[in-house]
């Protein structure tokens, strides 16, 4: 079997803006912000972007800081 590389897309899961909003508790315009900023990678389907959850997951953890 086929070792998984970093370019491999095969058992990656997408999701849509909404749904990355949704996830990250703000509004559809800060996603589109993010993609368009260049801070959270996003694939263009179409009209539509499709970003992993891979990399929103990634987003969040960088994105996370201790308060106190």
């Amino acid at each position: 079997m086929a070792e998984n590389t970093p370019g491999d897309m095969s058992e990656a899961q997408f999701l849509t803006i909404a749904e990355v909003a949704a996830r990250m508790r703000v509004s559809k315009m800060t996603v589109y912000r993010l993609v368009h900023g260049g801070e959270l990678p996003a694939v263009r389907v179409g009209r539509s972007f499709r970003v992993r959850e891979d990399d929103v997951n990634e987003y969040l953890r960088k994105s996370f800081y201790n308060a106190g």
